[in-house]
């Protein structure tokens, strides 16, 4: 994973996230509604970004303590506009999880797992920093997420399917959901303009030229049989201690 490039590109489009990310507000509400509505003392969320999900969760549960995280320095200000109380802190939680300080009731993500490098190797740490009958509760994307990139451009995320989120899982009590969403776009250039503003556009570290530009609405139209559409597909995970 080109952790650089994302936090670039992501940085990038922080100012025009929230207006075009659409279905990432979706799975913040849709990951929200799967939450038991009880008061938590101390809450731990994961790749935080402009807040989608901070501003639903901190809003709506009680809690003594809420801590966001983000690679990004720059999201700060995002989460200190919706709640001047919440702590941030800024790193790859991948890397330092284990240095990060307590344990927690209730640890959310929304969108954020896809960039995890092990999964295999992360959760078990994750849950070392559950409390008793803690809950963690996150999002992601599952195989079917920008096929049409991969079809056109033979370029993906380690996507997980279903059955392999549970060969990871076994080990603990979980529920897992998953969604499918179709994007119509005019046109293959407007679906790259849909990456840019959204800063998802991290799987290839190059300065496209307007013939590559070209070469990709022909081979998008190709592939996806002069369709301009873009498929996510949402996977929202729920662990348990218990």
């Amino acid at each position: 994973m080109n952790n650089v490039l994302m936090q670039r590109r992501f940085l990038k489009s922080l100012n025009t996230y929230n207006e075009n990310a659409k279905i990432q507000k979706k799975m913040a509400e849709k990951l929200f509604s799967m939450l038991e509505k009880k008061e938590y003392d101390s809450i731990f969320e994961i790749g935080c970004g402009t807040g989608f999900l901070t501003e639903i969760a901190s809003n709506n549960l009680k809690y003594k303590t809420y801590v966001a995280n983000d690679i990004i320095p720059e999201c700060k200000n995002f989460i200190q506009e919706i709640n001047s109380n919440i702590e941030f802190i800024s790193c790859n939680i991948e890397k330092e999880i284990n240095n990060i300080k307590g344990s927690y009731d209730l640890i959310i993500s929304n969108a954020a797992f896809q960039w995890i490098d092990n999964l295999q190797d992360f959760i078990p740490r994750l849950i070392a920093k559950l409390n008793p009958e803690g809950i963690i509760l996150f999002s992601t994307f599952g195989k079917e997420n920008f096929k049409e990139i991969y079809q056109t451009l033979g370029l993906t995320l380690q996507y997980f399917s279903k059955k392999e989120l549970d060969n990871i899982l076994y080990k603990y009590p979980h529920l897992i959901e998953e969604e499918i969403h179709v994007l119509a776009f005019k046109n293959p250039k407007n679906i790259l303009q849909h990456f840019k503003l959204t800063g998802v556009n991290s799987l290839e570290n190059k300065a496209w030229t307007k013939q590559d530009i070209l070469n990709f609405e022909h081979e998008y139209e190709n592939s996806c049989f002069g369709a301009s559409t873009l498929t996510y597909n949402p996977m929202y995970v729920k662990l348990f201690l218990k």
